[in-house]
């Protein structure tokens, strides 16, 4: 009886193919063999700008770069990658300021910018749903072409992602009357090491079935899951703007203002501070954008619907900052003065990094009233260590940018120095070390200075059911020897 099975190859063929031994080998040909080498990149200079984000952290230079196009591909991703025991370093647009989607160790880059797509819009229930490589300026566009709005807005918004901001839970200017982008994010689909898919959270605009998963993964940046799809909330949109613009001769005048205007029940949109240093290195860099003379700026927005009543509190607002010592209080009377005064924050870092061979933000938080103090130590620390230090930041939920600026690569000790000193005074003013831009890389070293030892082991045995290995996002929030590989 004739046999139609397929002849065994000879011993000497068979022993032509050996398993690849390293562990990042053999999870990369099973990629290749899975997705398609189109999808799966090992080219050293195309994975180089996978390796660091927009900080100043270190990474190294990834062996493979994968670039998902479905929520299928992440799963078989992180299906190989766990059973092959390798890093991997979720990314979208890597605008992040913390070093949260640095490539610490050899592992997999898991590019997500592909997905895209803005997957529903529901107009009646106020929600869409999108996944996470949607640049979050293009979804501003896009929803407030329908009447609706999304308030959360970070600096980098033309180049960030949805999915970014949520793994940051980012904030931006319009926080302090909006909030963050957890109170934004009602649900969301994400993949955990191993491949398995969650649904947490709802569409309704209550619900509060089991534990907060989704806002657990919210800002957990990129360690316990990664986000495929999350489904946000919107509101209607504001149909008037009012934006003024109050130059003060200190920065304790500004701080007393906006003391006073939120004593009034003033809640403006936004309620941007620069000191005066800041407004000292960005009239030399385009002299147009503000009068001579030294100065610190409040920058103040307010919305609403009905024009008596937002002239009203523009009135209430502008003569808060007369009372508490501002020089002079300017209302854009139309967009093209709205974008003037904006464009004095908006050209902010541009000219700081201009100013400097060297650049560096670190993101703290105070408490509203002690922002004053806290600006206050700041400049002695500057003092005290040699050190540029410009702030801005949003004053009206205490949340600074305090930049330090230098040109010598020897001067590198004495700002770490400043930064460790701007965090205890931070700390010892009751604040926190970061408002929006995470722990990352660059201040897992400082987690201990605000977080107790049994409070951070709680934090380490959640990361450990989500992520086992310990191989999603690796040396984020917690680094510690063992932890940086699998």
């Amino acid at each position: 009886m004739p046999s139609w099975s397929t002849p065994a190859p000879p011993a000497e063929q068979r022993r032509r193919y050996t398993p690849p031994v390293d562990p990042l080998d053999r999870a990369t040909l099973a990629l290749e063999r899975a997705l398609g080498p189109s999808v799966v990149d090992t080219d050293p200079t195309r994975c180089e700008p996978f390796a660091r984000d927009e900080s100043e952290a270190e990474g190294v230079t990834p062996r493979c770069v994968v670039h998902a196009r479905t929520s299928d591909d992440v799963s078989v991703i992180l299906r190989h990658c766990e059973e092959n025991r390798v890093p991997v370093f979720p990314r979208a647009a890597g605008t992040g300021r913390s070093g949260g989607a640095t490539a610490v160790v050899p592992g997999v880059v898991l590019d997500l910018r592909a997905l895209s797509q803005v997957k529903e819009l529901d107009r009646e229930n106020l929600l869409a749903v999108v996944e996470p490589g949607v640049v979050t300026g293009t979804f501003h566009a896009l929803v407030e072409a329908e009447g609706l709005f999304y308030p959360p807005d970070p600096q980098s918004a033309e180049t960030c992602t949805l999915g970014g901001n949520a793994a940051e839970n980012a904030g931006g200017p319009r926080a302090f009357k909006y909030g963050v982008t957890r109170e934004y994010v009602l649900g969301l689909e994400a993949v955990t090491m191993g491949g398995e898919r969650l649904r947490a959270g709802r569409r309704t605009a209550k619900g509060v079935t089991g534990y907060d998963v989704t806002g657990l993964l919210v800002g957990s940046e990129g360690t316990l899951a990664v986000f495929t799809e999350l489904t946000l909330r919107l509101v209607p949109q504001p149909p008037l703007v009012c934006t003024l613009q109050a130059l003060f001769a200190t920065v304790d005048d500004a701080g007393r203002a906006v003391t006073a205007l939120v004593g009034r029940r003033l809640v403006p949109r936004c309620l941007e501070l620069l000191d005066t240093l800041c407004c000292q290195l960005l009239r030399e860099a385009e002299p147009s954008l503000l009068p001579p003379g030294d100065c610190c700026m409040l920058l103040l927005e307010l919305d609403g619907e009905h024009p008596e009543a937002l002239e009203r509190d523009a009135s209430r607002l502008a003569d808060a900052c007369l009372h508490a010592g501002a020089r002079s209080v300017h209302l854009a009377r139309d967009e093209a003065e709205r974008a003037r005064l904006w464009a004095v924050r908006k050209r902010m870092s541009r000219a700081l990094r201009a100013r400097a061979a060297s650049k560096l933000s670190e993101d703290v938080v105070g408490p509203r009233t002690r922002v004053p103090e806290l600006l206050s130590r700041a400049r002695a620390i500057s003092e005290r260590h040699r050190v540029v230090m410009p702030a801005y930041g949003h004053a009206g939920d205490g949340n600074l940018h305090v930049n330090f600026l230098w040109d010598d690569p020897a001067d590198k000790p004495r700002v770490e120095r400043a930064i460790e000193a701007l965090f205890r005074a931070t700390l010892d003013l009751g604040g926190t070390l970061s408002g929006e831009h995470g722990i990352g890389v660059l201040k897992a070293p400082f987690l201990p200075w605000e977080q107790s030892p049994a409070l951070i082991a709680m934090q380490q045995r959640l990361k450990s059911v989500f992520d086992p290995s310990g191989c999603l996002n690796p040396g984020k929030i917690f680094p510690r020897p063992g932890h940086l590989g699998c």
